[in-house]
Parts: structure tokens; sequence; C-alpha cells
């Protein structure tokens, strides 16, 4: 488990399958989306690559509008996990080679998502889970998903942690724009 600072020089951010057909019934999708979108908005703003997926895209169609603008490229898979779909070769590398960290959160957390961020493990990459930004359709399954992942290594993080980390210091100058994006609204109530 990493318990080091999330480093936005080796980060890249993955958001898993929100999806237009699936996000209706994921418990407070709005808020989870708002999440996702602050947390992508930040990522962007310091420069980081935003990768989506999208499961079955042709049965479940494509990601949210919102989602799609954020990201770089978006993989279509049929596999739970991303992971054995291509996501690892759409990853920047770190420096010398090594594996980044990689920030994700996304659509079912105790499916897509979990599975999406267990290959990731795997493969040796550091895993920093957004909690608020990940949905499932009952509670309790997000709650399992979160607790099984912290047991496999994943450090389980909220949007502001990881943007301050990714900041470091009030100095950054991209300290004040991605301080009004925190302060903003998120989602509608």
């Amino acid at each position: 488990m990493s318990t080091g600072r999330i480093d936005a020089a080796c980060s890249a951010v993955v958001l898993v399958d929100y999806q237009q057909r699936l996000l209706p019934a994921i418990h407070r999708g709005e808020q989870v989306i708002g999440e996702a979108l602050l947390l992508a908005d930040v990522a962007l703003e310091l420069g980081l690559v935003v990768i989506g997926t999208e499961q079955n895209p042709a049965g479940l169609g494509p990601n949210d509008e919102r989602v799609s603008q954020r990201c770089a490229s978006t993989l279509a898979k049929m596999h739970f996990d991303a992971c054995e779909d291509g996501l690892l070769l759409a990853l920047p590398e770190g420096p010398d080679g090594a594996p980044i960290d990689v920030v994700i959160a996304g659509c079912e957390a105790h499916v897509c998502l979990m599975q999406t961020a267990l290959g990731l493990r795997r493969a040796g990459h550091a895993v920093w889970v957004v909690a608020p930004a990940c949905g499932s359709r009952k509670p309790e399954d997000h709650v399992l998903a979160m607790q099984r992942l912290a047991g496999a290594g994943a450090v389980i993080v909220s949007t502001e942690m990881v943007a301050f980390e990714w900041l470091h210091s009030c100095r950054h100058e991209c300290f004040k724009p991605v301080l009004q994006r925190l302060k903003a609204p998120r989602f509608e109530s």
C-alpha cells in the first residue's frame, strides 16, 4: 500500500464507466458525477492525463458527455477490469518507465471500478480511489467495495485530498484556480 504523497508529476486519472444509461440508477448519481467532474477539472488544470472507460458501450451507451469532454481518450471494454482491455497500455509511463500512480473513480464501485483498481494494483501501480466520485446502485455495495479495495492496498481518498496533495503548496501556480474549483458548487441538490 502506498503511504506517500500523491505526486501530480507521476499521476494519471482514470474515470470508469460514467455511462448515460447507468447513471440514473446510481445512488446519489448527480453527486457522484459532480465529484468526478471536479476531479477531472483539477487534473486538467494541472496538466494530468484523464482517461475514460466505457463498459459495453453498445449496450450501456457512451459516457455522460461532461465526462467524455474531459478525457484525452476513452477505452471501450467488455471485461469488468479495464486492464484486460488495454488500460495499462493507455497509461503514460512514469520516470524511468516506472508505473505511475493512478487516481481512479467510477461506476459501479463494486464491479468495474473495483476490478479495474485491483487490476492496476496487480500491475504494480499505486492506486488512489476517490470514494465520493464512485457510485453503485446500492449504498452498501459502495461501502463493501471501498473496504475491499483498502484491504487490497488501494488508498481511499476524497477529491479535495487529491487536489491539495497534487498542489503540495499554496505557492503552486495553479493554487488559486484549483481553490476556486473546490469552492464552487459541485452538483445540484
